[in-house]
């Protein structure tokens, strides 16, 4: 079962790390335009540059998940994971954030993907987590 949450975390931590890029406002050809003609990118994209520093180790958690057979190393790792997934869901709303317009792809479809992935992230280290616990695994 370790196996199948390992293969959860790596596919969910790709999904989090490529998914932002293609559903930001920079990648529909939007940007902020200062005074002085220079554009700078919208705080969206920010945010998902910021999940491939969410997803990269959430990637190596899943790969140590898929091939360790040791239970408290199983629990600690659902515990990264648990801790990893509610980074994947804070950037997009707490900490960096997306265009405040509603109708912009940021809103409609990368802050609810990346929102969605965080809590099956959550639920998978949880899940890893009980499971590790009442495994008569080595010690």
């Amino acid at each position: 079962m370790f196996k199948v949450l390992g293969v959860v975390l790596v596919v969910l931590a790709i999904f989090a790390a490529v998914f932002p890029m293609f559903t930001d406002c920079q990648s529909q050809g939007k940007a902020i335009t200062l005074a002085n003609g220079k554009t700078i990118p919208m705080k969206c994209h920010w945010s998902g540059v910021a999940e491939i520093a969410a997803a990269a180790p959430l990637a190596v958690v899943g790969v140590m998940m898929t091939f360790n057979r040791r239970k408290t190393t199983l629990m600690q790792l659902g515990g990264l994971g648990v801790v990893l997934g509610a980074v994947i869901i804070a950037l997009p709303t707490f900490l960096i954030g997306v265009c405040q317009t509603p109708t912009m792809t940021c809103v409609t479809l990368e802050r609810p993907g990346l929102i969605t992935a965080g809590a099956l992230v959550i639920a998978s280290g949880l899940v890893g987590m009980v499971l590790a616990a009442r495994s008569n695994r080595l010690e």
